[in-house]
C-alpha cells in the first residue's frame, strides 16, 4: 500500500475508533438528559463509525507494525446540545475535508479497498450530519428527536430509517446485512 493512503487509513481508522466510543459515551448523555431517541441515535451511529473503522483497519491487512495515528477528535461532555454540535462539527469535516481528500487519494494511487472504505464512510456521514441537525433542533425546542426504527449496514455503515431495504443502495448488501435500532 502507498505509504500516503496508509497514513490516510490509519487516520480514518483512529478518527472512527474515537467518533464511535465519543458517540456512546454521548449516547449515555442524552439519555440521562431525557431524549431517548437521541441517545438511540447516537448508538446506532456509533456502530456504523464501528463499521467504518473496521473496514479502514481491515484495509490495512498487509501493513503491520505500531504506528503514531494522528486524527481529529471532539472532545467534552456537555448538554446533549452542544455534544449533537460537536457531532455535527464532526461529521461535516470528514464530508467536506477529510474522505472526499482520501478517497481522491487512494483512486490516484490506485488503491482500491480504500477508495471503497472511504466511500463507504463518506456516504454514511452525509446521513449522520441531517440526522445530528435534526436531532439539535429537536432538543432547541426541548423535544426529543422523532425517529422510528433505525437500520446501520454491517458491510458499509449505510444509515436508514424504517425498514431495511432489500439491498444496500450504497455497498449493495443484502437486507439480512442489517441492523436493528
Amino acid at each position: 500500500m502507498h505509504a500516503m493512503t496508509a497514513a490516510n487509513l490509519r487516520s480514518a481508522f483512529g478518527g472512527e475508533s474515537m467518533a464511535h466510543m465519543r458517540y456512546k459515551a454521548w449516547g449515555a448523555k442524552a439519555a440521562a438528559d431525557g431524549f431517548p431517541n437521541v441517545a438511540r441515535l447516537f448508538t446506532a451511529i456509533s456502530h456504523a463509525e464501528q463499521v467504518h473503522a473496521t473496514n479502514h483497519f481491515e484495509g490495512m491487512a498487509r501493513e503491520a507494525g505500531a504506528f503514531l495515528v494522528a486524527s481529529g477528535a471532539g472532545f467534552g461532555l456537555g448538554s446533549t446540545s452542544q455534544n449533537l454540535a460537536g457531532a455535527i462539527e464532526g461529521e461535516m469535516f470528514e464530508i467536506e475535508e477529510m474522505y472526499p481528500v482520501y478517497n481522491a487519494t487512494a483512486k490516484l494511487q490506485d488503491e482500491d479497498g480504500a477508495v471503497r472504505s472511504t466511500y463507504y464512510a463518506l456516504e454514511a456521514e452525509k446521513i449522520h450530519a441531517d440526522w445530528y441537525r435534526k436531532s439539535k433542533e429537536a432538543v432547541a425546542r426541548g423535544e426529543d428527536v422523532k425517529v422510528g426504527t433505525i437500520q446501520i449496514c454491517s458491510v458499509c455503515g449505510h444509515t436508514r430509517e424504517g425498514d431495511a431495504p432489500d439491498k444496500c443502495p450504497i455497498c449493495g448488501a443484502s437486507k439480512e446485512k442489517f441492523r436493528q435500532f
